[in-house]
C-alpha cells in the first residue's frame, strides 16, 4: 500500500476573464505524447486474426483508455483536457473537488481569489472609477486550482490529507495575493514563458518556468517532500511558511510498513492522560521543522523540560505550561512522527520484544546499535526481553549506577526503534462458579438445626474443663458458675431451661461468695464492658459488610464470602469502590487506577492478591497506543 501514498503529479490550473490555462505541472513528462506513441506502435503491429474483441473494450473511448498511470507517473492526459476539467465554475469553488478517471483520482480545493486593486498598488486614486471601486461585485476574480493526481486505490484518509494540503495552499496564495499581489505576478510570469517558448518542447518550457518562478519551485519542492518524507515546510514569497505532514508517509520513517492515518492518531491522542510520558524519536534540531516560527518558543519550553522518566504533568509543571498546552504540543509532535506516547520509564515497567521487530541478522539496526553503544550487541541485550520482563529484574542493588543508566538508555533506544513494547496489567472481575457452594451451606445449616436429642442431653466433662479454663482467665478468683451453661443456651427449649437454672444458681453463688479484693471485681467489670464494646463493633462491621456486598449479585456475593479477606471492612470497601468505578472490566490498567484513585502499587497488588479468586489479571499492551503502529 505504500506506493498509493505518493502523488502521481501536482498540477496548477489558472482561470480568469481571459480563459483557463494549465500553467505548471510536475513531473515534466508529456502527459499525452506517451500514449500517442504507444497508439502508433499498436497500429503498426500486425493484428492477430484470431484475437477476440471484448464487448467492454468496444465501449471504451480512446481518451478513457489513455487515462492511466505508469511507473508512478501520470500518463494519457493532454494539457488542454486537464485545463478544461479543472477550471471549474464558481459554484464549485471553495469546496472539495474530486474526480476519478479510470485508475487516477484527482483531488483539489478550487479557490476564488480577487485581484489586488490597482489603487492599492499605485498608492493613489488618480484615474480610478469611483463607481467601480464602490461596487465590490465588479471586482475581477481569478480561480486558482492546485490539483494532486493520486492512485485510484488511495484510502479515504490519504485523499482527505491531500485535499487539506490543496486548501492550505489556496488560502496561503490568497493571503499573499491580497498583501503583495504575489499570485498575479507569478501567473503572469508563467503565462509569458509559455508564450515565449511555444516552439520549444513542453518539458523545456516547464523547466524554464521552475527557474523563473518561485511558486513553481515551491510546488516542485512539495512534490518531492511528499514522495520522500511526507513532511514539508515550504516558504511562499519568502514570507509565509507552510507546514504540512502526511502521516501515512511520515510514520514509515520510523517503522517501515506501518500505515498510520489521522483518525488513528486522533483516537490515540484522545486517550492521552497526565500520567503518560513522551519519547522523542528525533534530535532536538529536527523539531523546529514541524512548527511555524511563532510556535517555536512554547516548543522549546517543553523540550527544555523533556525527560522520558517523568510524566506529562511533571513536564508541564517544570516547563511552567498548562497541561492543555502540553497536550497540544505533544499531539502535534506525535502527528508529525517526531515523538511517541509511552508510560514514564521506571523499574516496574514490563517490556517484551515487539512481534514485528526487524531483528534479522542483516538488519541495519544491528550496526546502528553497536555504533550507539560501543561493545554491546543488540541481540544479546534484547534477548533479556524474550519473555515479559521488568527493568527491575535486570538490575541489582549491587550494580553500579552507571550500569543502570546505560540499561535505561538502551531501553529508550529500543523503544524509539519500536523493538520493544510495554505490557500493562489489566484486571477482570470474574468470580469462580462453585456449584456445590450453595448445597454445602444448606446441608450444613440443616445439620445444625436438626441435632440429635442424645447430644443435647449428654454432657462432656472434658469440654467443661476447657471452657472453665477459658473463663478463669477473665478473673483472678475462680467462679462456681459452670460455663457449659453458656454454650447450652444456644440450643432448643431444654437448653434454655437449663440456662435459667444455672443462671439463678450463678447469681446466688456470686451474691453469697465475697470477692477477695476490689481489684478482682473491677477486672471482671472491665472485661465484661470490653466484651460488650467488641460485640457492638463486630455487629457494626457485620452490618457494613452486608451493605457492601449488596453491590454484587447473589452468585457473586457467595463467591466473595468464601474469601477470608472479605471479612475485612477496609479491604472489602476498596474492592467495592474499584468495582463500582468500572476498573475491573479489562479497560483500565494498574497505572491508570493508581493515578486516578491515588493508590500505591503495593496497596493495589495486595488487594489483587487477597481477592485473586474473583479477580483475573493479565498483561497486554495499551490498545490506544498500540493501534498507531499496527501494520495494516
Amino acid at each position: 500500500m505504500e506506493p498509493n501514498v505518493n502523488p502521481l503529479a501536482v498540477i496548477l490550473v489558472y482561470f480568469d476573464s481571459k480563459g483557463d490555462r494549465l500553467l505548471y505541472r510536475y513531473p515534466y513528462q508529456t502527459l499525452g505524447q506517451t500514449e500517442v506513441a504507444s497508439e502508433e506502435q499498436r497500429k503498426s503491429r500486425k493484428r492477430n486474426p484470431f484475437a477476440v474483441a471484448h464487448v467492454d473494450d468496444l465501449l471504451q473511448t480512446s481518451s478513457y483508455m489513455g487515462a492511466s498511470q505508469g511507473q508512478g507517473q501520470l500518463q494519457g492526459f493532454a494539457d488542454e483536457v486537464l485545463s478544461a476539467l479543472f477550471a471549474v465554475k464558481p459554484q464549485l469553488c471553495n469546496q472539495k473537488f474530486e474526480l476519478k478517471l479510470n485508475d487516477v483520482r484527482f483531488v483539489s480545493h478550487p479557490t476564488l481569489i480577487p485581484h489586488k486593486e490597482q489603487v492599492a498598488r499605485s498608492g493613489a486614486g488618480v484615474g480610478s472609477n469611483p463607481a467601480t471601486s464602490a461596487n465590490p461585485s465588479k471586482k475581477q476574480q481569478m480561480l486558482i486550482n492546485i490539483v494532486f493526481a493520486l492512485h485510484a486505490q488511495a484510502s479515504y484518509s490519504i485523499v482527505k490529507c491531500y485535499h487539506d494540503l490543496s486548501k492550505r495552499l489556496g488560502l496561503a496564495l490568497k493571503f499573499e495575493e491580497q498583501s503583495s499581489g504575489y499570485l498575479t505576478e507569478q501567473t503572469a510570469q508563467m503565462a509569458r514563458t509559455h508564450d515565449e517558448q511555444q516552439q520549444q518542447p513542453l518539458e523545456r518550457t516547464l523547466e524554464l518556468i521552475a527557474e523563473r518562478c518561485t511558486l513553481a519551485q515551491a510546488l516542485r519542492s512539495i512534490f518531492h517532500d511528499l514522495c520522500t518524507t511526507g513532511l514539508l515546510s515550504t516558504s511562499l514569497n519568502h514570507n509565509l511558511t507552510l507546514c504540512f505532514c502526511l502521516p501515512a508517509k511520515a510514520h514509515q520513517l520510523h517503522k517501515k510498513g506501518s500505515m498510520v492515518d489521522p483518525e488513528t492518531i486522533d483516537r490515540c491522542l484522545r486517550a492521552l492522560k497526565p500520567y503518560h510520558g513522551m519519547l522523542l524519536l528525533v534530535d532536538f534540531a529536527e523539531l523546529l521543522d514541524c512548527v511555524p516560527p511563532t510556535g517555536a518558543r512554547m516548543l522549546w519550553q517543553l523540550v527544555d523540560a523533556y525527560n522520558p522518566l517523568i510524566s506529562l504533568q511533571s513536564m508541564a509543571s517544570n516547563a511552567d505550561l498548562s497541561i492543555e498546552h502540553v497536550y497540544k504540543l505533544v499531539s502535534h509532535l506525535v502527528y508529525w512522527a517526531k515523538a511517541t506516547i509511552i508510560y514514564p520509564l521506571c523499574e516496574t515497567n514490563v517490556y517484551v520484544i515487539a512481534p514485528d521487530a526487524p531483528l534479522h541478522t542483516k538488519s541495519h539496526l544491528v550496526e546502528k546499535f553497536s555504533t550507539r553503544f560501543a561493545g554491546m550487541s543488540l541481540f544479546e541485550v534484547i534477548s533479556d526481553f524474550s519473555l515479559p520482563t521488568s527493568i527491575g529484574h535486570l538490575t541489582t542493588p549491587l550494580q553500579q549506577p552507571a550500569r543502570q543508566g546505560i540499561l535505561a538508555q538502551m531501553v529508550i533506544w529500543m523503544l524509539q526503534h519500536h523493538l520493544l513494547m510495554q505490557l500493562h496489567t489489566y484486571v477482570q472481575f470474574m468470580p469462580s462458579e462453585d456449584e456445590f457452594g450453595d448445597s454445602a451451606s444448606a446441608s450444613c445449616s440443616q445439620r445444625l438445626g436438626d441435632a440429635p436429642s442424645d447430644e443435647e442431653q449428654e454432657h462432656d466433662p472434658d469440654q467443661d474443663d476447657i471452657n472453665e479454663g477459658s473463663m478463669l482467665s477473665m478473673s483472678t478468683q475462680p467462679l462456681p458458675v459452670p460455663v457449659s451453661s453458656v454454650s447450652i443456651s444456644i440450643g432448643g427449649p431444654h437448653r434454655r431451661d437449663a440456662s435459667e437454672e444455672h443462671s439463678s444458681l450463678a447469681s446466688d453463688n456470686i451474691a453469697v461468695q465475697p470477692s477477695s479484693s476490689h481489684k478482682s471485681n473491677f477486672s471482671i467489670t472491665a472485661s465484661m464492658s470490653t466484651d460488650n464494646c467488641d460485640s457492638l463493633d463486630s455487629m457494626e462491621d457485620e452490618q457494613k459488610l452486608k451493605e457492601l456486598l449488596q453491590v454484587f449479585g447473589e452468585a457473586d456475593r457467595a463467591a466473595i464470602r468464601r474469601i477470608p479477606a472479605s471479612a475485612n471492612v477496609d479491604d472489602l470497601s476498596l474492592l467495592v469502590k474499584l468495582y463500582q468505578m468500572g476498573y475491573f472490566k479489562s479497560e483500565h490498567h494498574l497505572e491508570e487506577i493508581m493515578y486516578f484513585e491515588n493508590l500505591r502499587r503495593s496497596q493495589l497488588l495486595q488487594l489483587l492478591d487477597k481477592f485473586r479468586d474473583v479477580l483475573i489479571i493479565y498483561e497486554t499492551e495499551d490498545p490506544a497506543i498500540a493501534s498507531m503502529y499496527n501494520t495494516k
